[in-house]
């Protein structure tokens, strides 16, 4: 904050010029500038001073501290005679470089000019006592004569050329040290770019024969999806006929079975059933991957697809160690595709009962910032971190890993990535074997 003045003078005269450089200089010293700050105030003061007293102003000067922020010296020199703010501004451009800030405020009352310095941290603090001390000793100060300013202003010249002449030195040595280094570095750059020049031929080379595979890839990829569409389609009817055929002979309106012939038709539709389960789940997952799927935005009541997915996934947890839980929903609706959301967490939760043995198979919903989380959380045997990638590959599946009911095609995780991907979300793992798995679906509230 401000405090009471350091010390005061009236310059009336060119005399009183030198003395207040004098004073300025030495009022910086005891508050703590260093030596170049000290000259540099103290020949502000003397310009601005002589500006004055060539106006024909008395100008009162006044020096104060302020520990505001940072500790700094403030310096005001006030006359009474307005309308020179102007003049003032345009002549102290070159003064203003020498201090930190510097106002000249024009007024009915007269004209000031205001001069700050900030103070370096390594000064001593501006405690009371401190600053009794330095008006203490600045109310002893004995102003030299004219002579005595003009030698120290010549010792500070001499040191400041000393200065400059080391500066000047330094300058022309590392002058030197650059032309040698110079010369190195075009004698590298020259090397660098022969190497450059031949490796940027080996990389346009790479980049045509990458550009090459990219176009095989990208025809053997349609090619694939084209395959399992079609493939797919033509296997669905007979597959469906087999269940039908075997439905019917099974039927008690038909000639009664041995039981032998029972088992082995059941046998027949058992795996007519895998096989079009496998068959529908590549065609699903070759109109993904073919971008044949385009989801259609609602307002999706969470509440009524928890319902559902209770419902239908209930009689597949047949197994008494293994607790189905379908926790009430936390957050109420979420913009989205109904369809794809129930068919991405109902093929993670069927995923779930398959491998879980004992424990439980727990979905829930919670709002995470501008997302919204699905958390299906089982007490199965776990996937080791280093296959946690590989899970979402087709028909890829854990080495040892064995469904407990049902049958494993390894196209179910897949598949939902790929329809979390088109719901514009994001499908993560955290497993461990022996620790269960936790599979989180993060889609936005407004895609």
């Amino acid at each position: 904050m401000k405090r009471e003045p350091l010390t005061r003078m009236r310059i009336r005269s060119e005399q009183d010029v030198f003395t207040v450089r004098q004073l300025g200089r030495e009022v910086a010293r005891a508050v703590g500038l260093e030596s170049q700050d000290q000259t540099r105030l103290a020949t502000a003061l003397s310009e601005v001073g002589r500006l004055l007293v060539a106006a024909g102003h008395e100008t009162d000067v006044a020096f104060t501290t302020t520990t505001i922020g940072v500790p700094t010296l403030l310096v005001e020199m006030a006359h009474p005679v307005s309308g020179d703010g102007d003049r003032l501004r345009l002549e102290l451009t070159q003064v203003s470089r020498l201090v930190d800030t510097l106002e000249v405020g024009d007024g009915e009352t007269g004209t000031v000019v205001r001069m700050s310095r900030r103070l370096p941290p390594s000064s001593p603090a501006l405690t009371p006592g401190r600053m009794d001390e330095i008006r203490d000793r600045l109310s002893g100060h004995v102003p030299g004569t004219p002579l005595d300013e003009l030698t120290v202003q010549n010792q500070q010249l001499i040191a400041a050329l000393d200065e400059v002449r080391a500066q000047r030195d330094d300058l022309a040595r590392l002058n030197a040290e650059l032309e040698e280094t110079n010369r190195g570095v075009m004698a590298l750059y020259h090397q660098l770019s022969d190497e450059l020049e031949e490796t940027n031929r080996g990389v346009v080379a790479l980049y045509a024969e990458l550009d090459e595979k990219s176009v095989q890839l990208r025809a053997a990829s349609e090619a694939k999806s084209r395959f399992l569409a079609n493939v797919s389609h033509e296997l669905r009817a007979p597959v469906t006929a087999i269940i039908g055929l075997g439905r019917l002979l099974t039927d008690e309106a038909s000639d009664k079975l041995t039981e032998e012939q029972s088992r082995q038709v059941e046998l027949i539709r058992a795996s007519a059933s895998d096989l079009l389960s496998l068959v529908n789940d590549l065609l699903d997952l070759a109109k993904a991957e073919a971008g044949r799927i385009e989801p259609e935005w609602s307002d999706v009541d969470l509440k009524a697809v928890f319902g559902q997915l209770r419902g239908t996934l209930r009689p597949l947890a047949t197994r008494p160690e293994v607790e189905f839980i379908v926790d009430e929903p936390a957050v109420p609706r979420l913009r989205s595709d109904e369809v794809l959301l129930a068919q991405i967490l109902r093929n993670l939760l069927t995923n779930a009962i398959k491998f879980t043995a004992e424990g439980s198979v727990r979905l829930s919903v919670a709002a995470v910032g501008d997302d919204v989380e699905f958390t299906v959380a089982d007490t199965g045997t776990g996937i080791p971190p280093d296959l946690h990638e590989r899970i979402f590959e087709e028909f890829y599946q854990v080495p040892g890993s064995q469904a407990l009911s049902g049958k494993g095609t390894g196209l179910g995780l897949p598949y939902a990535r790929r329809l979390v991907g088109i719901l514009g979300g994001a499908l993560r793992v955290s497993s461990a074997p022996g620790e269960g798995s936790t599979f989180v679906v993060s889609l936005p509230v407004s895609p």
